[in-house]
């Protein structure tokens, strides 16, 4: 596993791995773009229920929360940089934090807790098109589970 801030190669060029902070903001900002990486979401669909995360303007909404989230000083994800410039991101955090998980058909089946340790959970990868299928979300992932 790879952790935050070390390096490993995506095919030809070297990755290097941050946390989301607030310093970082601008680059998921950047790496997002105006749709919010996919129609607004800024991952705060996994976040919110659906009668908050379902509005009009979800994308600038989301946008404000997901910077809420991290100017409080939490940790939501992991952003990769290929050459100085934000290619990947993953979305992580404990699971309670994601409230949606509880919604899912699957949580009584696998996700249910089954003992009192925290459980952090990935639910997001996003990279940037041009960067797909260059390995980019096993390096994303490593660096998730050693945060």
């Amino acid at each position: 596993m790879v952790p935050p801030g070390e390096r490993t190669m995506d095919r030809e060029r070297a990755i290097e791995l941050h946390p989301l902070t607030p310093e970082r903001w601008p680059d998921l900002v950047s790496l997002f773009g105006r749709r919010g990486a996919c129609g607004g979401c800024w991952c705060m669909y996994w976040r919110l229920p659906p009668q908050e995360y379902n509005q009009p303007s979800r994308g600038e909404r989301n946008k404000r929360l997901l910077h809420a989230l991290v100017e409080s000083g939490k940790t939501p994800g992991i952003l990769a940089y290929v050459e100085g410039n934000p290619v990947g991101w993953c979305a992580i955090g404990p699971r309670e934090e994601f409230i949606r998980l509880k919604r899912s058909p699957y949580y009584a089946k696998a996700l249910a807790p089954v003992d009192d340790e925290p459980v952090w959970s990935v639910v997001c990868f996003y990279i940037k098109p041009e960067h797909r299928g260059r390995g980019l979300s096993l390096p994303l992932l490593g660096a998730a589970v050693e945060f």
